[in-house]
């Protein structure tokens, strides 16, 4: 107390630039995943923006929800619906998104079934990560939906999951996206084949809390979009099948709202 004391007498900044930023990312993969994945990237950001990022997730999508419409994270990498969600409360602000990319959500099948079309899967048990995820449940089910094909939604909480219950069998089919399904570990990749796609939507979004200041949200912005500027910026997104970040406005989203989508109540 002391010390806190007298480096208040002294002046010291307790601001925004001088704790700890809290990068929290959608666990559409195991936490040890996408920390191997995400970690280089918090620590070029780092280093970029001389703020201490840490890297932050949840053990399923409907926890990492959970904290999200709480504000836990200073800075998050969420879904599209996820974005338009929690822009509303608690007020996520756009900062970035991959540049030249848009989403696409599958629907993916062991490469020895039978199932070829969407019309094969009348009846069936079909694997999805959660709920809310976007292109990998909340497209494919609405689509399976228009086309009255019945199924039975079971909820396996990440992507990774998904396609290793299809891969040994479990399920006849599963929900992903394109970027997941290219870095998943490719002993399970090469049991599965992909089945339909969905159109293409604004991807993911970068988003940081409302109370963020100015000041450190350029600094993140800036360095997210310098991140493919130097060969480390490059390796580290390439593990996450992302060739750059560009600058996001929150009615980049705006195809996404269209949908009116309200799995999340608010």
């Amino acid at each position: 107390m002391r010390l806190i004391f007298v480096l208040a007498i002294l002046g010291f900044n307790f601001s925004a630039e001088s704790r700890t930023i809290s990068f929290g990312i959608v666990p559409q993969q195991s936490a040890s995943t996408l920390a191997e994945k995400w970690l280089p990237i918090c620590k070029i950001l780092s280093e970029q923006t001389g703020l201490a990022i840490t890297f932050k997730t949840a053990p399923d999508i409907p926890t990492f929800e959970r904290r999200l419409a709480e504000g836990a994270y200073d800075l998050a990498y969420m879904n599209p619906y996820h974005f338009v969600t929690f822009h509303k409360t608690p007020g996520y602000q756009a900062l970035a998104k991959a540049k030249a990319k848009r989403i696409k959500g599958i629907l993916v099948t062991r490469k020895s079934s039978h199932v070829h079309s969407l019309t094969d899967l009348q009846g069936a048990r079909l694997a999805f990560p959660s709920p809310a995820a976007f292109a990998a449940s909340i497209l494919p089910r609405s689509e399976l939906a228009q086309q009255k094909i019945s199924f039975s939604p079971h909820y396996v909480s990440s992507h990774d999951s998904v396609y290793r219950a299809v891969a040994k069998g479990l399920f006849p089919a599963g929900g992903g996206v394109i970027r997941t399904f290219n870095t998943i570990d490719p002993t399970i990749r090469e049991h599965l084949r992909i089945v339909w796609t969905t159109k293409p939507y604004t991807p993911h979004a970068i988003a940081v809390r409302p109370d963020m200041s100015d000041s450190v949200r350029t600094k993140l912005q800036n360095a997210l979009q310098a991140l493919d500027t130097s060969p480390k910026g490059r390796d580290a997104l390439s593990s996450i099948s992302i060739k750059g970040f560009e600058v996001a406005h929150n009615e980049d989203w705006d195809d996404v709202r269209a949908l009116a989508i309200t799995e999340i109540k608010q």
